[in-house]
């Protein structure tokens, strides 16, 4: 063998960059996306269990406006406070013809008990799977005690007889945010 041919096979290969030995990205589902609200567009189809006793569905609300008000949890000092604001102002939504529902995690016993303590005069929705409240986006990081963890960030929603979200308020503060659901409600 010639001199020429031991050193070509002696040549190393080259070595493979960082980039080349990343794993692949994971593919997003189908629909991932296009599965959350957004202003101005219909929000996607739903259906949860309410303490009515029967389940609520968007389809159900079509003709009338919807408020979604999201809370972390039933008998906490915010929530309660939330709740009896919008609870003072259920006959004026009654009047408007704007349809009020509150939504949290917490399981439908939970919310009856939540209900029945403090004179809430509207359904509240079980989402013990987080569905709407991912279809939402209200799941957020938050610090609890140092710790993070995972929980429904106070928001509401406003969607009109056609099913299409009109308003959003996130990261809400409890005190006058009933008045201004109504007050945007009218304005539809």
């Amino acid at each position: 063998m010639s001199a020429a041919k031991t050193k070509a096979k002696a040549k190393p290969k080259p070595q493979a960059t960082a980039a080349a030995k990343k794993p692949p990205r994971p593919k997003a589902s189908k629909g991932a996306a296009s599965a959350r609200v957004a202003l101005g567009r219909k929000v996607p189809a739903f259906k949860l269990s309410a303490t009515s006793g029967r389940s609520i569905a968007l389809k159900d609300a079509l003709g009338s406006t919807l408020v979604l008000y999201f809370y972390p949890r039933d008998n906490t000092p915010g929530c309660t406070l939330e709740g009896r604001q919008f609870a003072a102002l259920a006959p004026q939504f009654a009047q408007a013809r704007v349809t009020l529902y509150g939504v949290s995690r917490d399981s439908l016993a939970s919310h009856e008990r939540f209900r029945a303590q403090h004179g809430l005069t509207f359904d509240l929705l079980s989402d013990a799977d987080e569905r709407l409240c991912r279809l939402f986006d209200v799941i957020r990081e938050k610090n609890m005690y140092g710790r993070k963890v995972l929980g429904v960030e106070r928001s509401t929603f406003l969607i009109d007889g056609a099913g299409v979200l009109r308003r959003e308020w996130r990261r809400v503060k409890v005190e006058g945010h009933a008045q201004e659901v109504l007050d945007a409600a009218r304005s539809l």
